[in-house]
């Protein structure tokens, strides 16, 4: 099956649903608010459309899809209000790729317009959502007609398997994604796809962005400090069921995560190269992968087993549909109950991160 019917979240509003499990992703988002309020601001320093056309992309589904929609009209209502100027109209298009579950999404729509209107009355101007189901890997909307684009916890996430075509076999035999262990090859490989993939996503929305258009991505990046990647944790998983024969030495072999955590240095010199942006301000932010907040050291006073718990519940939420295509139903249970194990074992000797890249880029208007 196509990687577009594939690659989506868990939908519905199920126990295991993404719906009810991503509030990790939610604290993403929200640490980004105050970059997205100061591009909003630039964009009405400079301009004051009386239709703001905001793209999502890589939206998902649940709660933080309309968090990101009324984040931003709260924020241009205000810009509007302190220019003393009439709000806009909204345009709003929810992208995602085609196995996304909008359905749910739009079940959720007549509750969003009726607090929109309890909020802020027609104060608010009109609200119009669409999804645009597709991959942001190329173009999605009609040249300069984009004002505002958000993506995140996307990028990160390639076109497709980085070795389609090639041997992985004398590579990276038995993992299915970038381990410690890993030669500098699979780097490459996964690199070489990454920037290939990231200036096709920066081209296209170059051509949709109007001049001075601007743009918030926030994604999974490495830093100078190694630390374990979770898709690692995953490959690791995957690698003992094999050992044990859970799981099918050819079904491992034929499988790569999809996904990649460049480096600031590796973005900046792709978009150097694009040239159609440049950068505003970028921040990256550790985020402990239970979301938690930590002030003064690692906190102790969680139970790591819960810590964990809460950890494989948005982690299967996330990837259980692109591993159900390739191992099945039948070992799903299994596989998160080690990977649970496994986080509980890692967190006795590892400060378990990710590193949270916020960026936020102007389209040049030459």
């Amino acid at each position: 099956m196509e990687r577009e019917f594939l690659l989506h979240m868990t939908g519905g509003q199920g126990e295991r649903s993404y719906a009810n499990n991503s509030s990790l992703q939610r604290t993403m988002m929200l640490k980004a608010k105050t970059m997205l309020e100061e591009a909003i601001r630039r964009l009405y320093r400079h301009s004051s459309p009386k239709c703001m056309k905001v793209a999502d992309l890589g939206c998902s589904v649940g709660p933080n899809t309309l968090l990101v929609i009324s984040n931003i009209i709260d924020i241009v209502h205000a810009a509007c209000v302190g220019l003393n100027h009439e709000p806009p109209t909204f345009q709003l298009y929810l992208n995602d790729l085609y196995g996304n579950d909008f359905n749910t999404i739009f079940k959720s729509l007549p509750e969003f317009y009726t607090k929109l209107v309890q909020d802020k009355g027609h104060k608010s101007g009109s609200c119009f959502i669409n999804a645009t189901p597709g991959s942001f890997y190329g173009r999605l909307f009609p040249s300069n007609s984009i004002n505002l684009f958000h993506s995140a916890n996307s990028v990160h996430w390639l076109s497709q398997d980085p070795f389609l075509g090639l041997s992985k076999e004398a590579l990276n035999k038995g993992n299915c994604h970038i381990v410690t262990t890993s030669p500098p090859s699979v780097y490459k490989i996964y690199l070489k796809q990454f920037q290939k993939d990231f200036e096709l996503f920066l081209k296209s929305r170059s051509e949709e962005l109007v001049p001075g258009g601007a743009m918030i991505l926030l994604l999974l990046v490495k830093t100078e400090t190694p630390r374990r990647s979770i898709f690692e944790t995953i490959s690791l998983t995957l690698s003992d069921m094999l050992l044990e024969g859970l799981i099918e030495e050819e079904k491992l072999d034929s499988f790569n995560i999809p996904t990649y955590e460049a480096t600031m240095e590796e973005i900046r010199e792709v978009i150097q190269e694009e040239g159609s942006f440049f950068i505003e301000e970028s921040e990256i932010d550790m985020v402990p992968w239970d979301g938690r907040k930590i002030e003064d050291g690692e906190d102790f006073s969680v139970d790591g087993d819960i810590r964990a718990e809460f950890i494989t519940r948005y982690i299967r939420a996330v990837m259980e549909p692109l591993l159900v295509a390739n191992f099945g139903t039948k070992v799903m249970n299994e596989l998160f109950i080690r990977f649970q194990k496994k986080v509980v074992e890692l967190m006795k000797v590892e400060r378990l991160e990710y590193a949270n890249l916020m960026i936020s880029l102007t389209k040049t208007c030459s």
